[in-house]
């Protein structure tokens, strides 16, 4: 069973929830997802099952788009909705065009400090394990990219925005620094994941939909179409000599396509059999193979 498949998360479910889920209802153990989604979150998380999950090393870095809300006037400990109350709420006397204006210091290449309650490791354990235990979190700031922060409407104390950020970006953080920016306190409200990479929402399927289309035996037509997946990357069709060559991690020779040096190659129009990386001229040297 290998595909890529994309869920819309529901709220209450962890990532790993969802991927044993989906390891039951396909009858197959090897799932990944392709970025972590916070309980509280819903919204689109890829899903690589089978073979396929050799193809997680590829989007480890990849851009992601949301939607969501910040409560202004109440800071939590998790910095979102299901954190405990940090402090007395505040009042919120903050104007859109203010609110914008400091939301405009957080685009481009940022230092971002995680939220202690995160999956970050402090030698070698989770910081949420950590700070579940009231021991000291010490985390380390890293360079994020915040390409889109949109704040699309402002009421009484709830914005709500549109986000376009690199992969490893916490936008509970980014609400928790408005609030202190702003001096007003700040949780995450609410969050939907609308893209990871290529996969967009619109393509996603409930765990409910997957459910009725296994038991219908129809659950493969709801996988992403091969030639969907590493859009940016070049593909080349094998021809079966190649493709033999590429089952056994040989070098192999493919018709020129691009000067890149990574391209998907099939077997057919919908067998992505390898990714191969570029030796030298047409020459080829399999990366990952998939059959």
């Amino acid at each position: 069973m290998n595909g890529v498949l994309v869920i819309d998360k529901p709220a209450g479910m962890t990532s790993h929830d969802v991927v044993y889920r989906v390891r039951k209802i396909m009858g197959e153990r090897s799932v990944g997802h392709l970025g972590t989604l916070d309980p509280m979150a819903t919204g689109v998380l890829p899903l690589v099952l089978g073979n396929m999950t050799r193809l997680a090393q590829f989007y480890l870095k990849s851009d992601k788009r949301y939607e969501g809300t910040i409560r202004f006037g109440l800071a939590t400990d998790t910095y979102d909705a299901e954190g405990a109350q940090v402090g007395e709420r505040q009042p919120v006397n903050v104007t859109v065009d203010r609110l914008r204006e400091m939301a405009a210091r957080f685009t481009g290449k940022i230092q971002q400090m995680p939220p202690p309650f995160s999956a970050k490791k402090i030698a070698g354990v989770p910081a949420y394990k950590l700070a579940r235990k009231n021991k000291e979190v010490k985390l380390e700031a890293v360079e994020v990219e915040v390409k889109e922060l949109e704040i699309v409407t402002w009421e009484r104390d709830l914005a709500t925005f549109r986000a376009h950020v690199s992969g490893g970006t916490y936008l509970r953080s980014i609400a928790h620094d408005l609030g202190e920016l702003l001096a007003t306190g700040a949780h995450l409200a609410s969050l939907r994941r609308t893209s990871v990479a290529e996969f967009e929402i619109e393509t996603s399927h409930t765990l409910e939909k997957l459910q009725a289309a296994a038991t219908a035996g129809t659950a493969e037509e709801l996988f992403v179409h091969p030639r969907m997946v590493l859009p940016g990357m070049p593909t080349v069709t094998a021809n079966e000599e190649s493709v033999g060559r590429i089952r056994h991690g040989m070098t192999v020779n493919l018709p020129e396509t691009s000067r890149a040096g990574l391209v998907k190659v099939f077997a057919g129009q919908s067998q992505l059999i390898a990714i191969v990386s570029r030796v030298a001229g047409t020459l080829f040297q399999p990366k990952i193979v998939l059959v």
